[in-house]
């Protein structure tokens, strides 16, 4: 089911977390963060819609990463019920795929809850104090790939964001699959 997430909340405070990673460390937000920004996406391995932008969201990271912005992946999703997010097959991913950063396992999904966060992918783009500037979509994708002349929503706000501190005004919210929440 598609999910929506809220409009951004401008200097919202990105909560604190460290998550084990697929490289075999743990990760806080500090050593995610990059000088100039930080980018929490949270997605997963399964969901349509991230697999329609993956190759963008790959592009879009390595190319904020040269303008400063930390990036960071989290998976919240229940690996029990949905396997193909479990972290082996996470760590699989991202090596098939060369992610250039941080693929973060959040099993307990309490980050996920901290964030607010609601589908796959949700995009909390933060600036150098940690502020939120940006929670809106990577492009006009959906469940499958755009066009390759869509505009780059994600990497313009976070580029205003690394040159400015402030993100766009007007933002267009992400849409993706329900975080999968395990059972109460």
């Amino acid at each position: 089911m598609a999910s929506t997430p809220q409009v951004c909340e401008f200097g919202w405070p990105a909560p604190d977390f460290t998550l084990p990673g697929i490289d075999g460390r743990r990760h806080a937000l500090a050593d995610v963060a990059g000088p100039r920004g930080t980018l929490i996406v949270f997605m997963c391995n399964h969901c349509p819609y991230v697999l329609a932008v993956l190759d963008r969201l790959l592009r879009d990271a390595r190319d904020l990463q040269a303008l400063g912005v930390g990036v960071a992946g989290i998976c919240s999703n229940d690996a029990v019920a949905y396997p193909s997010d479990s972290f082996a097959n996470m760590a699989r991913l991202a090596q098939e795929r060369d992610f250039p950063f941080p693929y973060l396992h959040d099993e307990s999904q309490d980050v996920a809850r901290a964030y607010g966060a609601v589908c796959t992918p949700d995009f909390f783009g933060f600036d150098a104090s940690r502020g939120l500037q940006y929670r809106g979509r990577l492009d006009a994708s959906r469940r499958e790939e755009g066009a390759p002349d869509l505009r780059r929503d994600l990497f313009e706000a976070m580029r205003a964001v690394a040159e400015t501190g402030r993100g766009p005004a007007e933002q267009v919210p992400s849409m993706g699959c329900s975080i999968k929440w395990r059972a109460a």
